[in-house]
């Protein structure tokens, strides 16, 4: 900026004269206001660009929002839907649970009268599922028992199973002892309402079975008293 301390505008005026050095003075205001007003045009139109586009991506955000907030309101109404219809399924499993009891309670009832070796104070054998495994004369079983009546203490004791059938045209009864390294830890039960007694045996070759003899065994205890409950069931055909 040395140059501008030496320029002497007294010199410049007297050899210009006045007329031309005001024409020039005139001049560079003129060019300085016409400078400004195109970088004033330029900086506004700018502004005008990054406002048009701030305002594009706001409308972009209010639009994402308002989407948000209808995928919100509809997962609230789905939400509510699903929470209704559990509550509804539980409310049906609670009846159909409560219907199962009262039928087991009836049946229990009969068993008593008609067929007392098939209960015992109130226990009862609910299921004997025997399944066939991938390897040959292989196979589990399924015992469940059920206690329908309602009562504070546990049922404990143990079962016994027999695989009934034949071998080269004989009759043959296999003690599960025989055909499984299951113990008697094994098959003991103590429950309050029902328990699964699950396991596994091997029958010889050529055995051809017909039917799974079980007895549930109550030992005489301090709140027990022995009781022996019986219960058959023909072997699967599709076994």
């Amino acid at each position: 900026m040395n140059w501008l301390a030496k320029i002497n505008l007294p010199i410049v005026v007297e050899r210009l004269g006045p007329f031309k050095s005001a024409l020039m003075l005139f001049g560079v205001i003129g060019l300085c206001l016409f400078v400004g007003y195109r970088l004033g045009n330029y900086f506004h139109g700018y502004q005008i660009q990054t406002i048009n586009q701030q305002k594009q991506r706001l409308d972009m955000l209010y639009d994402e929002q308002n989407e948000l907030i209808k995928q919100m309101d509809t997962l609230s109404v789905e939400l509510e839907m699903e929470r209704y219809a559990n509550l509804k399924a539980q409310r049906t499993i609670k009846a159909m649970e409560q219907e199962h009891f009262d039928v087991k309670k009836e049946l229990a009832f009969y068993q008593k009268v008609m067929a007392p070796e098939m209960e015992a104070n109130g226990l009862v054998v609910d299921e004997v599922v025997v399944n066939k495994t991938q390897s040959d004369d292989h196979f589990e079983f399924e015992v469940v028992l059920v206690q329908q009546k309602i009562r504070k203490r546990y049922a404990k004791g143990y079962i016994e199973l027999r695989v009934a059938g034949s071998i080269d045209g004989k009759p043959k009864t296999l003690a599960l002892s025989k055909i499984s390294p299951l113990k008697r830890a094994d098959l003991s039960f103590s429950f309050q309402y029902f328990q699964r007694i699950k396991g596994a045996f091997t029958l010889p070759e050529k055995f051809i079975p017909e039917k799974v003899h079980m007895n549930v065994i109550l030992p005489k205890g301090k709140w027990q008293k022995y009781q022996k409950l019986t219960h058959s069931i023909t072997w699967p055909e599709d076994k």
